[in-house]
């Protein structure tokens, strides 16, 4: 029984296989309407003690350069992908100081910490590139691939434990569901989504340069001390600073192309 139930999860992830933006191999497991479905009781949850708080969206200068800048960047993610445009594509400022991060998940669900902006103070194209690189990770299907990595590792783990009957596949499945939500993303989705997200900035007529000044910032914030949390499991500053100057130039073309027309803009929802 244990080596069908191991030949049958090896079938389903053989089969499982789908390709991202840049044309890597993943696994995808979940489907990304279930990645969907869970980000939106996630999101939820992580909202919830702010406005608990009176701590979201209080900065209204801030929220309208947020939602400027956001909107130009998702109208270009639904021209990469037009399957996108029917997500409920939002933007949350989190009013929390001390925390330098941003985020975003499966389905268009957003959120800016106001410690990012008050302790890296980046430019309109800096910012650009931040949201630039979170949206990359909704459009990417991170979130699902990462569900789908979580997944295949638990009902590893089940095939091993069937013949005692102390985990079932079914288990299995919504552990993975509920761990992946919390789950950093790894490196390779990173670097991924750094190079989604600056050709997204470009596109939508921000500086692809400022990606380098960025991380040039963020290494500044995090001299000294622990990585804030939106470096915690990037690659290195250096690293990203290398291969962004690399990326930046081919990008140049497509930025100074929006500089000559009007980019477009998508309504993000208010909720």
């Amino acid at each position: 029984m244990r080596h069908l139930f191991g030949a049958a999860l090896l079938l389903a992830l053989l089969s499982a296989c789908a390709s991202s933006p840049t044309g890597r191999s993943q696994l995808m497991i979940v489907p990304e309407s279930t990645a969907i479905s869970a980000s939106e009781e996630a999101y939820r949850s992580q909202l919830a003690p702010y406005a608990r708080a009176g701590r979201l969206d209080n900065d209204r200068a801030l929220k309208a350069r947020v939602d400027r800048i956001a909107s130009r960047l998702v109208a270009q993610a639904v021209r990469m992908r037009p399957d996108t445009e029917g997500w409920d594509w939002s933007i949350k400022i989190l009013d929390d100081p001390k925390t330098v991060n941003a985020w975003a998940m499966a389905g268009g669900k957003m959120a800016l910490y106001t410690g990012l902006v008050l302790q890296v103070e980046p430019s309109d194209d800096e910012l650009a590139q931040v949201l630039g690189h979170e949206i990359a990770h909704a459009l990417a299907k991170h979130t699902a691939e990462k569900m789908s990595v979580a997944l295949a590792t638990q009902l590893g783990v089940a095939a091993l434990a069937l013949g005692t009957g102390s985990q079932t596949a079914g288990a299995a499945g919504a552990l993975a569901a509920s761990l992946a939500i919390e789950l950093p993303y790894s490196r390779t989705a990173e670097s991924e989504a750094d190079r989604i997200g600056i050709e997204l900035a470009a596109k939508a007529g921000y500086d692809p340069r400022a990606a380098v000044s960025l991380w040039r910032k963020m290494a500044r914030v995090s001299e000294g001390k622990a990585p804030p949390q939106f470096l915690s499991t990037h690659p290195s500053p250096e690293t990203r600073i290398e291969e962004l100057a690399a990326i930046a130039p081919k990008m140049m073309p497509y930025y100074e192309q929006a500089r000559r027309s009007r980019p477009p803009e998508f309504q993000l929802q208010n909720s």
